[in-house]
C-alpha cells in the first residue's frame, strides 16, 4: 500500500504512505509531507481509503470487515433471515457480527466457524446455525 487517500469529514487529500508501525497492536502511518504531530492531529480519526488494487487480500478463510457488511443472515436451514450485517464489533475473543433487522433489537452473532457455516460474500450471504440460548434473544 502506498498510495491513499485521507478523508476526514469534508477534508480529504492524496497521500503517499512513507512507513507504518504498530503500537500496542494498532497500526501507526507515517505519511510524506505530514512531518509533525500538530500535522498529523488534522488527520487524526480519518478514513485511509485505499484503491481496489491496493487492497491488502485476506488469506484463504480470513475476511474483511467490508467484505462482510452488507451480507443477508439466514438460518442454516434457510427458514428465516435474520437481517444484514451492519458493523463488526471486536473485543479480543470472536469478533461479533451486528445483524440489524426490521422490527427486531440488534443481533450479535459470534464469528465463529461453528456458527458461520457458510460465508459468500461474493452473494453477500452468511447461512448460520444458532445454538440453544439465541432462540430468545431472535424472538
Amino acid at each position: 500500500m502506498k498510495q491513499v487517500r485521507l478523508q476526514k469529514g469534508e477534508s480529504n487529500r492524496a497521500a503517499s504512505v512513507e512507513r507504518v508501525w504498530y503500537h500496542d497492536a494498532r497500526p501507526i502511518f507515517k505519511f510524506v509531507g505530514i512531518d509533525s504531530i500538530s500535522a498529523a492531529e488534522e488527520w487524526q480519526g480519518a478514513d485511509i481509503l485505499v484503491e481496489e488494487s491496493e487492497k491488502a487480500r485476506p488469506a484463504e478463510g480470513e475476511y474483511l470487515h467490508a467484505d462482510l457488511i452488507g451480507c443477508r443472515v439466514l438460518r442454516e436451514d434457510g427458514a428465516e433471515e435474520l437481517g444484514v450485517v451492519c458493523g463488526i464489533e471486536e473485543y479480543g475473543g470472536p469478533a461479533l457480527l451486528q445483524v440489524e433487522s426490521p422490527g427486531r433489537s440488534e443481533l450479535l452473532i459470534p464469528f465463529a466457524r461453528a456458527i458461520c457455516r457458510e460465508i459468500d460474500t461474493e452473494k453477500k450471504l452468511i447461512r448460520v446455525w444458532l445454538p440453544e440460548g439465541f432462540e430468545s434473544q431472535i424472538l
